[in-house]
């Protein structure tokens, strides 16, 4: 059987040791990027460009503020077949403009693993009050972030696969 696994992303670390788990045979569906309202890399996931070039914000979910997010050039190594110098290309063209474009075969790549969602403020706040009125159990931001992207991820597909949600921290 197959899982989703749902991370809330930040520092990639974690979103990229899913993606370990799933290249050593965890039979993964899909990986759910789940990002706040510094939503870089659900626009990467989504477009195929990472611009870095916005608004910063400071959140409830402190550990997801990033506009540079630190792992990601490991993923886009192994998925365009360990092409260092293209990755490099990407790393230099990130530091001189604050953005790029990665091309259609690895975008294409990724798509088959990932999918991502944002998850804003107050829909976090809304989904911790909807589990603790439901379940009595106090999300802490992040992992709220994760579950919900996980049920806009559901609500667009119907896909019921079983999940893992790989939070990173307690209330």
């Amino acid at each position: 059987d197959q899982v989703i696994i749902s991370v809330p992303t930040g520092n990639f670390g974690n979103i990229l040791a899913a993606y370990y788990a799933f290249r050593m045979g965890l039979p993964v569906k899909k990986l759910i990027c789940a990002s706040n309202k510094n939503n870089v890399l659900t626009e990467f996931f989504k477009t195929g460009t990472y611009n870095r070039n916005r608004e910063f914000f400071k959140t409830i979910t402190p550990s997801m503020d990033i506009l540079i997010s630190s792992n990601l050039e490991r993923l886009l190594y192994h998925e365009s077949g360990g092409d260092f110098k293209l990755v490099n290309q990407y790393m230099s063209e990130l530091n001189l403009y604050g953005k790029y474009t990665i091309d259609k075969n690895l975008k294409a790549r990724l798509d088959k693993i990932f999918q991502a969602e944002y998850v804003s403020e107050y829909e976090t706040q809304l989904f911790i009050k909807r589990v603790y009125n439901s379940f009595k159990y106090l999300l802490d931001t992040h992992s709220a972030v994760s579950i919900a992207a996980l049920s806009k991820y559901r609500g667009k597909t119907n896909d019921l696969t079983p999940v893992l949600s790989a939070s990173t921290a307690s209330p």
